[in-house]
């Protein structure tokens, strides 16, 4: 059985609630990340911050990136897949929520990520394909 431990992308880092966006914009850069979870002051995921969420719900809104923290753009209840959880579960978790990333956890403590990058070096074509249409099927742009 493949888990989630299995294709993820072990290491990943996540940044506290009250980062600003400018910082967290660097790290992003300075990791070559798209996206970074987002912690509460206990160290749980309280959401998902998105190179995309800083463009869209900040600087497009003409709000300044080094006023604005993580937290203030952490909307919805944030999706995470165990990290035993089998690659069936993880892809189901992706495509009901309609998501492209999905934090690991495994003893309440976040142990790696899985991206499409992720996906698409594990699975199979057919896996692949099924699963991106599923996904960007009427997703807006």
């Amino acid at each position: 059985m493949t888990t989630a431990r299995d294709i993820m992308h072990p290491g990943a880092a996540w940044i506290p609630e009250g980062v600003m966006l400018d910082r967290a914009a660097q790290l992003m850069r300075d990791l070559g990340v798209g996206a970074l979870p987002i912690s509460d002051e206990n160290e749980r995921l309280c959401g998902i911050l998105t190179d995309r969420d800083i463009v869209v719900g900040c600087v497009a809104t003409g709000r300044d990136p080094s006023r604005v923290t993580a937290g203030e753009l952490a909307q919805g209840t944030p999706r995470w897949i165990d990290a035993d959880a089998d690659v069936d579960e993880v892809l189901r978790e992706m495509e009901s929520h309609r998501i492209r990333r999905l934090p690991v956890i495994e003893n309440k403590r976040l142990v790696g990520m899985i991206s499409e990058a992720d996906l698409a070096q594990h699975l199979s074509e057919e896996q692949i394909g099924a699963w991106a249409e599923r996904i960007y099927a009427g997703s807006p742009a």
